[in-house]
């Protein structure tokens, strides 16, 4: 089988061994061989694909990113000309145009495969809850695909696409991930435009991307994002979230893990023993591990089904539910239905809880580089969730149901296959627009956890190596009076900063106290030929406040490059040569606080 990549992809086409006419005929032909696994609710025929083809023609491969490259859509996204059914046929409608990120990709180059299936109305995390029948693992049909993103994961798991679109109310973009040994970005939310997606919760819901590797699910996610002031929710991406900002996390890293007793793996030993093997693969590759507190955000989570939030279902369906509710599985009808009932006062208290609740969940992050989570605590058979659809489907939420409530990124990543051969993962949870660093996190940690194949059999390429460090602090050496404790060292820790360690320079520096003062200040001008190393201290700096600290530095000080005597070059004090005109030489203290004593 073709290896599904976009880079592989992308290879063959360039040098002629593929046509993406070609590839399409034969993902029909593969599709057609998994019908029993009810992927599609619409395959699109080689006639309404013919005009996305014929496109290509006058689109040059070098410009376009996603040139030939198939994906699928779930079937509560818009594609122009073909029906949007959200698995329920009387909510059916054609739209004349396709959603915005759809057509974002469509003008990239990409070809569209077919509308995935999915859980009626977006509502479930299993795959099991749709007219068009229960999609199948791809790994075991006997088992969930996860939903209710099903159709979308597991058309990129077999091949039949390189990527595809999902959404995440509850975890309907991480979910099916995990069951399907892909990579699942839930994006912050209005990263991506939800215009042409059918709300389930439209305050919470996002689109979502299906990958097979972390660099695939990066460029697809740099064609897709982009403001639209025609969605209400759509958000401007920061600079330090840009495609950019992916690579592999370098430098120390501390991720917040969950406390043992409570961890929940539903009696499922093997997702227990993959989980911990996953954490001691991390832990050896030099990954601090930190236990956090999990209850605000399980309690965050109970809010989104528990609480009001469910009335937002109800509106979405409306005037199905209302006006001909027998339309609905019967499933679905008694978890939307009772959103009809709720308050505006049960809205206002939960809003206030949950607000509670989000202070608590950020300061526990604010402690760690990202929180890590299983994905799933069990993987359960398609049997077991039509036997006992309500409590299961809640279970496959207890690490998921928080994320959007919080307006927090996820992103979950394959990490080892379970003692039965199936697929398990974890999941990265950071603040809104850690889209990017939680991605080069996941690099490293996927280096740590390595797999042979993405999706199911396919080889698994050599991933993205370019270092980049944490996005949200910069690391500034300072060797004068911003040192703990001298007469400047508030102007770091009142922006928020903190100490890193003691350092020293490297040894090729000259020292010199400045003229001028109180407050006394040093400068160091670098001397590969008489200079020696200077104690120096390293401060970890938000980098929201970088800019107001160092526009407050006085001439002939400023921030440069400083080389430490273990060769990393970081933001550090500098000083031009001419300050040192009238200065008093102090090289030979070989430190600030040094001479300092050395005056009395």
């Amino acid at each position: 089988m073709q290896t599904m990549t976009v880079s592989a992809l992308r290879q063959a086409y360039s040098e002629g061994s593929l046509s993406p006419d070609t590839l399409m005929a034969e993902i029909r032909q593969r599709a057609a061989e998994f019908s029993d696994r009810n992927i599609f609710i619409h395959l699109l025929s080689a006639e309404e694909q013919a005009p996305y083809l014929a496109a290509l023609a006058d689109k040059a491969i070098a410009s376009h990113p996603l040139w030939g490259i198939p994906f699928v859509i779930k079937d509560n996204i818009d594609l122009a000309g073909i029906t949007t059914t959200a698995a329920c046929p009387e909510f059916a409608y054609t739209p004349g145009e396709s959603a915005f990120v759809v057509q974002q990709l469509l003008d990239a180059g990409a070809i569209p495969v077919g509308k995935g299936n999915l859980d009626q109305l977006a509502t479930g995390l299993n795959g099991t809850r749709s007219p068009y029948g229960e999609c199948h693992n791809s790994f075991d049909p006997d088992y969930i695909s996860g939903g209710s993103s099903s159709g979308s994961a597991v058309s990129v798991a077999l091949g039949l696409a390189s990527f595809s679109l999902g959404t995440d109310t509850a975890g309907s973009g991480r979910v099916p991930a995990c069951f399907n040994n892909l990579v699942g970005v839930k994006p912050s939310r209005g990263l991506l435009s939800n215009r042409g997606m059918l709300p389930a919760c439209q305050t919470l819901d996002c689109i979502s991307i299906f990958a097979l590797t972390l660099d695939d699910a990066n460029q697809v996610l740099a064609v897709a994002e982009g403001f639209d002031s025609e969605d209400g929710y759509s958000r401007k991406n920061p600079f330090h979230n840009s495609a950019r900002s992916f690579g592999m996390r370098s430098g120390p890293l501390k991720l917040g893990v969950i406390p043992a007793d409570q961890l929940k793996f539903f009696g499922s030993d093997s997702y227990a023993q993959a989980y911990q093997k996953s954490l001691d693969e991390i832990a050896q590759a030099g990954i601090e591990l930190v236990e956090l507190d999990y209850a605000p955000f399980n309690e965050a989570a109970l809010l989104l089904y528990e609480g009001p939030w469910v009335s937002e279902r109800y509106l979405a369906a409306l005037p199905l539910v209302q006006e001909k509710p027998e339309a609905l599985l019967p499933v679905i009808r008694t978890i939307i239905e009772p959103g009809g009932s709720k308050l505006a006062t049960d809205l206002f208290s939960a809003q206030y809880r949950l607000q509670s609740l989000r202070q608590a969940c950020y300061a526990q992050l604010e402690q760690v580089d990202a929180l890590l989570t299983p994905t799933a605590g069990r993987h359960y058979t398609v049997a077991e969730l039509l036997a006992e659809p309500i409590l299961y489907n809640s279970n496959l939420g207890y690490y998921t149901n928080y994320v959007n409530l919080l307006d927090m990124a996820g992103l979950a990543i394959p990490t080892q296959f379970t003692s039965e051969g199936m697929p398990f993962g974890l999941t990265l949870i950071g603040p809104a627009f850690s889209d990017r660093a939680l991605m080069a996190i996941g690099n490293r940690i996927q280096q740590a956890c390595p797999l042979d194949s993405v999706g199911k059999g396919m080889p698994a390429p050599a991933a993205a190596t370019n270092p980049v460090a944490a996005p949200n602090t910069i690391d500034v050496a300072v060797c004068g009076a911003h040192l703990d404790g001298l007469p400047l060292n508030w102007q770091l820790k009142e922006r928020g900063a903190s100490l890193v360690a003691a350092v020293d320079s490297a040894p090729c520096y000259r020292f010199y106290a400045l003229a001028g003062g109180p407050p006394y200040r040093p400068g160091m001008i670098r001397d590969e030929a008489n200079g020696r190393a200077i104690a120096m201290e390293v401060w970890r700096v938000p980098a929201a406040e970088f800019g107001s600290f160092v526009a407050g530095i006085p001439a002939p000080l400023g921030i440069g490059k400083v080389e430490l005597a273990d060769g990393r070059w970081v933001s550090g004090f500098i000083c031009e040569p001419c300050g040192v005109d009238g200065a008093e030489e102090i090289t030979q203290f070989g430190g600030w606080r040094t001479y300092l004593a050395s005056k009395g």
